[in-house]
């Protein structure tokens, strides 16, 4: 009798296989409370990668992380009437502290424009106060109707950044250098993610910007996932909290502010982007560990030879794990690490102490060879590096062959609806194309322009719009 799969199988139930994968990779747990997660061991691990990959980046734009608090004054969100609007059915409320009713409630933290702008109008008085470059990392609370660990949850983790600047052109220029040099480089050469950049619509904004920059991926079912946003505030956040500084000219000046993030979306992202029926892929260079070895049989020699091979492997640079575990059988914890997507196994048993080998299985490519001992420690970097660039070159080659070029509205929803992603001109779309396409489920993902670089205007001629169903 066939053995049992060990995760639902992706073309048959997408949802339920992305369940599954998630709990028996053990990346996460539903948490005690509705839309709450607990994210396990190899899942913090692989945001702990994340969370240094981005900040070395963020840092070299000469940012400087802080940290701003959990709870802002009800009355702070009012200060700004579209950002406010735009949060409101998603607050969680404190009412009650220390057993009595609160003078004035807090709200838990959607976002921290509202508490970092009270700060940041203290803080800046002249133009060598600028521009001020912050970022935190912090977890925040948006109350969630329909939760999905991680991809929506009520309370996720996340980094934002904030900043201020003398001119609109500092500003819109580090918007833009954020969702390129730092997103967009992120993605494609850490997470190996295949990504749109691109601008949003007016309707798809961030509340209280001017304009948002996206980068937009096709996951694994054909649906798009927003990965990260960069935002142009303008000054509505400077005229809410009065944040001026006084210029070279000897004028006062209102600042120009930006504000952007990423979030433990990115983990779902990983998942549904590079998953497959046997369970996760990771990128090697975004894995905590890159290569496994184990001993096949609890054998003395064999033994020895996993430890060692584990210190030259690690002596080398790769991020290794020795599995001397022989207590377990060797086929679950095959099935462990490939559930886990670790993207190299080195299986060492007797008869390969005999022969001079061990069995080499690259989880990305999938398959299997014999490889000789001697010859790991150099191999191994160019294995990883080349399994790294298949990853990237799988994703952008299913966003190009499932992506549809369309004239009509009705060609956008079927493209959309049949699993895929379409471009229109946005010319013929409009905005009241795509507020018909909210009929059928479908956004506008993105606008770019013919050249698929991202418009300097959301009406510029020639902008295409990236249309699709999203998570």
């Amino acid at each position: 009798m066939a053995k049992a799969p060990v995760l639902t199988s992706r073309a048959d139930d997408f949802p339920r296989w992305y369940q599954d994968l998630i709990t028996k990779a053990e990346l996460a747990d539903n948490g005690p409370v509705r839309g709450t997660m607990v994210i396990r061991p190899y899942g913090y691990g692989l945001w702990e990668r994340m969370q240094a990959e981005m900040d070395a980046r963020i840092k070299e734009t000469g940012t400087q992380n802080a940290y701003f608090p959990l709870l802002i004054p009800e009355s702070y969100l009012a200060r700004e009437a579209d950002h406010v609007e735009g949060f409101a059915p998603e607050l969680a409320v404190v009412t009650h502290g220390g057993g009595k009713q609160l003078e004035e409630p807090a709200v838990v933290r959607p976002t921290s424009e509202m508490i970092v702008n009270e700060y940041f109008s203290k803080w800046v008085q002249s133009y060598r106060d600028l521009p001020l470059l912050i970022n935190q990392w912090a977890n925040v609370v948006r109350w969630e109707l329909r939760p999905r660990l991680f991809l929506r949850t009520s309370e996720f983790l996340w980094q934002e950044g904030h900043t201020a600047h003398a001119t609109y052109e500092e500003a819109r220029d580090f918007a833009a250098h954020i969702h390129r040099q730092v997103y967009e480089d992120f993605m494609l050469n850490v997470l190996a993610m295949d990504v749109v950049p691109g601008r949003k619509t007016v309707r798809e904004r961030f509340a209280g910007a001017v304009n948002t920059l996206t980068l937009e991926g096709m996951m694994g079912d054909g649906k798009a996932l927003q990965m990260a946003t960069s935002h142009e505030l303008g000054q509505n956040f400077a005229k809410a909290f009065d944040t001026r500084y006084l210029s070279r000219d000897g004028r006062q000046e209102l600042v120009w502010q930006t504000s952007w993030g990423s979030t433990t979306r990115m983990i779902g992202a990983l998942v549904m982007m590079h998953g497959d029926d046997d369970g996760l892929r990771v990128p090697p260079r975004l894995a905590q560990i890159q290569a496994v070895v184990l001993a096949i049989k609890g054998d003395e020699a064999v033994l020895a030879k996993v430890r060692e091979l584990g210190d030259r492997l690690r002596a080398a640079g790769v991020r290794v794990h020795v599995d001397d575990r022989t207590d377990t059988p060797f086929g679950r914890r095959a099935v462990d690490w490939e559930l886990k997507g670790v993207p190299v196994r080195i299986e060492i048993g007797p008869r390969d102490l005999e022969s001079g080998t061990a069995m080499l299985a690259r989880r990305i490519p999938g398959g299997k060879e014999p490889v000789a001992l001697d010859d790991l420690v150099a191999l191994l970097p160019k294995v990883l590096e080349e399994d790294q660039a298949l990853l990237l070159e799988q994703s952008r080659e299913r966003r190009e062959s499932r992506t549809a070029e369309v004239s009509t509205l009705e060609e956008a929803v079927e493209a959309a609806t049949a699993g895929g992603w379409a471009r229109i001109p946005w010319a013929v779309l409009g905005e009241e194309g795509e507020a018909r396409l909210a009929d059928h489920a479908v956004t506008v993902r993105c606008l770019v322009a013919g050249d698929g670089s991202v418009p300097d205007a959301y009406d510029a001629p020639g902008n295409v719009a990236v249309v699709a169903r999203a998570y």
